[in-house]
Parts: structure tokens; C-alpha cells; sequence
């Protein structure tokens, strides 16, 4: 079983986009811990309107997998390997997470567990998700706690009527991710991001924070 691991720094440093999942089946206990972990966030007013969709019924993965495939042959894999690699990223880098995203969107239906967060309401926007987001942090932190591989993907949401209606959501209910959940094939961590002072100014923009 991989590494689990209690330090919270540790395990902010080490939760990358797992995106290679074994189809072995998970523990339900294991996924009620990072659900709670999800309503432990805050939210607007501490009203909570999330609602979590847990799916594992193999139709239902499959239909949705089909629609994901798609958005990733279709649209994703053509900018992304047109363009140029993310920052502070080497091309062989980029190159293997590429290789990592394509594995994910042929074998996206076999992660054992499946968490989409959604809310209520017809119109999502920054406002909402600031609302959601937290929660979905939190759940990834959590799996990567219990020693689970999952990752946050939106490329499904590029045929959203179609997956949302796969899915049996209410026209008012909208999902925001995707997080595929199992134990990992390979190890985690560390991530790699750029410094510091390539993102963060201090009281103006563009002023260098300092060192």
C-alpha cells in the first residue's frame, strides 16, 4: 500500500496530479474520510450548499469516460502539445505529464472511485466555486493523507450537458470537477512550481515581494 503520510507540509509538497490509478477497489471508509474532509472547508456564509456525487457504477463511468476521451483527443491534447511546456517545466518533463494526462483519459473509467463536487444554482461562476473549491482542496489533501492517488480534472465539462445528464443531475445542479480516486501507480511527489518571486508582489502589483 503506498505511503501514507500525517505531516500536513509534507503532504501539501507532495500532493501532485496522480493520474495513473490502479482499478483495485477502495475502502468505503477510506472515501468517508475525504468526503468529511471536503465538509470540514469553508463556505460562503457557512451555508454548504455542495453536494457530492460518489460514483462507481462501471455504465456510468464508462459513459461519462467516453465524453472525457473526447475532450481530450478533440481539444486538450492539440493545444497543449502545440504549445509550449508549463513553467518551470522542462520539455521531457511536460512531455511525461502529458503521457500521464493521455493515460488518464484512456483509463479514466477503471479509477475505482469516482468524487464530483456540484452546487446548486443556473449560472456557475467565481462567486460559486469559492465556495466549492476549498472543499475539493481539501479532499485531495485527505487522499493524499490515506496514501490515494486523485487529481482534479474539468475536461469533461467540455461536453457538460451531455456528462451532467449522464449523471442524473437536476437542471439546476452543476458540477465544478472531477476527482478520480485509487491507489497509485508510482510514487507521489515532490510538486514542482516556480519561485516564489516569479507570483507573488507585495502591496502593488508588480512590486517584488521580498526574499
Amino acid at each position: 500500500m503506498p505511503e501514507s503520510s500525517g505531516d500536513l507540509f509534507e503532504i501539501i509538497a507532495t500532493t501532485r496530479s496522480m493520474r495513473r490509478l490502479k482499478p483495485d477497489p477502495v475502502p468505503p471508509e477510506l472515501i468517508r474520510k475525504i468526503l468529511e474532509a471536503g465538509t470540514a472547508a469553508p463556505s460562503g456564509g457557512n451555508m454548504q450548499r455542495w453536494r457530492f456525487l460518489v460514483v462507481t457504477d462501471p455504465n456510468v463511468k464508462q459513459a461519462v469516460g467516453t465524453y472525457y476521451k473526447r475532450a481530450w483527443d478533440e481539444v486538450v491534447y492539440p493545444r497543449y502539445s502545440a504549445g509550449d511546456p508549463a513553467p518551470g517545466t522542462s520539455p521531457e518533463r511536460f512531455r511525461r505529464m502529458l503521457d500521464a494526462a493521455q493515460y488518464l483519459a484512456d483509463h479514466i473509467h477503471e479509477a475505482p472511485v469516482w468524487i464530483l463536487p456540484c452546487m446548486a444554482g443556473a449560472t456557475p461562476s467565481r462567486t460559486a466555486g469559492s465556495s466549492i473549491y476549498p472543499a475539493v482542496q481539501n479532499m485531495l489533501l485527505a487522499a493524499r493523507a490515506l496514501g490515494l492517488g486523485a487529481t482534479l480534472t474539468t475536461l469533461y465539462l467540455t461536453f457538460e450537458k451531455e456528462v451532467e445528464s449522464a449523471l442524473g443531475l437536476p437542471a439546476d445542479v452543476h458540477s465544478y470537477a472531477l476527482l478520480p480516486i485509487g491507489y497509485p501507480i508510482g510514487p507521489f511527489g515532490p510538486v514542482r512550481r516556480v519561485p516564489l518571486a516569479e507570483v507573488v508582489y507585495r502591496d502593488r502589483w508588480g512590486q517584488q515581494y521580498p526574499p
